[in-house]
């Protein structure tokens, strides 16, 4: 399986910082986000990715690459630790890179990948969204196996609380079992009143190569954008499409106070940081 990660997005809701660094290269501790998403990718099973790019994001690129020059340095002086932990980024993973030439949306970013993903399914991961799960199982694998379990789409989600319901993509259910729905419809954005469940889109996929031709045919909604979720409903009309609550939390890096979160619980879960930071904030908080 191959996943596309969208990393095209303009991070308005992070400016100014996002004025000249992708929002993905926003560091959560010591790694930017979008190392976190392309490690989840390979954590669960997938090493051919495709990253979808747009102008001002060449720093994504650079990331992944190698950096010979610094690789030197750190031989020559005895920096073992740091050298080995930049040959593994720059072998994690086969990353291929597509430009996304206009800011159409993530459903037309989703379809710059189609040549790509020929006709199998994929995983689709936002890259600025951030999982973490106590029994270590990643949020993708976990969706992957209730793919393969009912041979069809499948779809993350959480419950929303009410008030950020018109911030999500919402989606109308039937349960099947625990934790797992069958898709009846799908709104994007919705007012607070007329959502059909508490069901929110977090962000993460397993399609089918039929999105795409659904996509060619997802007329542009708000702001002239192709939205993914307009595509999910005609998907789900003419497959069935299942709605999967993961077990775990997530991080919208896109929201200032998500990250904010992220920073100091990834922190507290790193032994050479935990017990400085608690100190740190047990003091603060007094």
């Amino acid at each position: 399986m191959k996943a596309v990660i969208p990393a095209a997005g303009l991070g308005v809701r992070f400016l100014p910082v996002t004025k000249s660094q992708p929002k993905e290269m926003l560091p959560v501790v010591d790694k930017p986000v979008i190392q976190y998403v392309v490690e989840e990718a390979v954590a669960s099973g997938i090493t051919d990715i495709i990253i979808i790019t747009g102008r001002g994001k060449r720093a994504i690129e650079d990331h992944f690459d190698r950096a010979f020059e610094l690789e030197h340095y750190l031989r020559e002086n005895g920096r073992k630790d740091e050298l080995r932990g930049l040959e593994e980024l720059s072998s994690l993973a086969d990353i291929h890179y597509i430009r996304q030439k206009d800011p159409l949306g993530l459903g037309h970013a989703v379809l710059c990948a189609r040549k790509h993903i020929n006709n199998e399914p994929f995983a689709v991961l936002l890259g600025d969204t951030i999982y973490t799960t106590q029994d270590r199982r990643p949020v993708t694998r976990q969706c992957i196996d209730v793919s393969e379990r009912y041979n069809a789409p499948v779809i993350a989600v959480e419950k929303v609380p009410r008030s950020m319901i018109p911030n999500y993509g919402m989606v109308k259910v039937s349960p099947v079992e625990p934790g797992v729905w069958r898709i009846r419809d799908l709104v994007e954005k919705p007012a607070i009143e007329k959502s059909p469940s508490d069901l929110g889109i977090t962000g993460t996929y397993i399609l089918t190569p039929d999105i795409f031709g659904c996509l060619e045919r997802t007329r542009p909604g708000r702001n002239g954008e192709i939205q993914l979720t307009d595509a999910l409903r005609l998907l789900a009309k003419k497959h069935e499409t299942y709605a999967f609550e993961f077990r775990g939390r997530r991080f919208d890096i896109g929201r200032k106070m998500d990250w904010f979160k992220a920073f100091f619980e990834l922190a507290l879960e790193r032994p050479e940081f935990s017990s400085e930071l608690k100190a740190f904030l047990k003091e603060k908080l007094r």
